[in-house]
């Protein structure tokens, strides 16, 4: 995106300083067009300052593209939802929508929320150049959803262990999979691994007999 100002000076070197100085760039980087050349006047009469336009290349934040497309999509979705920017340290932006109504932005079990959120990282980082990660978030669905799953996970584990039988849940993303995983890593006697291919891939939660106790002579005696 190509930007301009526009910007005074006694002469056009002085004007074209100011604009460099006010830019925070440096003469390679813009490009220079004279629109009014100073005069001096006589004696300081009829004298008038320099007038130049000065011509840069504008890269926006990855931050605001993701808040300019999610606006755009919104209202072509038909709702009434604002994107705000909760955090943005360069390489991980968080962005959580509000609105009336934002049901519609979550979707069944998060799909829509999911869906945007793939669709905004792709868009945004289509370029393939300073790739950042996008998460979105709306009425604090994800907290909810990851209490939710290892509430999920805990009350599974116990079952598997009680009746000794490994249970497959329901088709998972791989987001909701690794909080399963990351739940249950030090569960006692408890594993877990991934089948199926997307989106229907699914967690089985496995039981692990304990190892058997090995008796010596003197223990039996």
């Amino acid at each position: 995106m190509i930007k301009s100002i526009e910007i005074t000076g006694k002469t056009e070197e002085e004007a074209i300083a100011a604009a460099l100085k006010q830019l925070d760039m440096t003469r390679e980087e813009v490009s220079v067009e004279i629109l009014e050349r100073s005069k001096s006047g006589i004696f300081g009469i009829g004298a008038s300052p320099a007038l130049i336009r000065v011509s840069y290349e504008y890269i926006e934040p990855k931050s605001e593209q993701a808040k300019t497309f999610l606006t755009g999509l919104f209202e072509k979705m038909g709702l009434d939802a604002t994107p705000n920017i909760v955090k943005d340290d360069g390489d991980r932006i968080e962005i959580v929508i509000e609105g009336k109504n934002i049901g519609g932005v979550i979707g069944h079990r998060g799909e829509t929320l999911d869906a945007i959120q793939l669709l905004t990282n792709y868009t945004i980082n289509k370029s393939g150049s300073d790739r950042v990660r996008i998460n979105i978030d709306a009425e604090n669905y994800r907290a909810k959803r990851a209490a939710a799953l290892e509430k999920l996970a805990d009350k599974i584990a116990a079952k598997v262990i009680k009746y000794r039988r490994n249970v497959t849940l329901e088709p998972m993303n791989a987001y909701e999979r690794h909080i399963i995983h990351a739940a249950l890593q030090d569960r006692e006697n408890i594993s877990t691994y991934s089948i199926g291919d997307e989106p229907n891939r699914r967690i089985v939660v496995a039981y692990n007999a304990p190892p058997r106790k090995e008796y010596t002579t003197r223990e039996w005696a």
